[in-house]
């Protein structure tokens, strides 16, 4: 059963104090058509992360799934870059 596309996000990861969750930020830009101006909204998502293998600055790849808990609807696919921790 296709339930049609899955949207996957890239983000950073700024938080992980939680057991089995991430809290990523995700940033989008766009094009104010009149002024040309390029704005950037930042956002950020709770993911699982059943591994426990991504850390604080590490850039992940995640994929919208069934509902997890009260608000997390994001699991992890991979990570792609591993950051610098600190």
């Amino acid at each position: 059963m296709a339930r049609g596309r899955m949207r996957t996000v890239k983000g950073i990861v700024i938080k992980n104090s939680t057991l089995k969750t991430l809290m990523i930020q995700v940033e989008t830009r766009s094009k104010n058509k009149k002024y040309s101006k390029v704005s950037i909204l930042k956002k950020k998502l709770p993911v699982h992360d059943e591994k426990m293998i991504a850390e604080v600055g590490d850039i992940i790849e995640a994929v919208e799934t069934k509902p997890i808990s009260k608000t997390k609807r994001w699991n992890l696919i991979k990570v792609v870059e591993k950051g610098v921790n600190q």
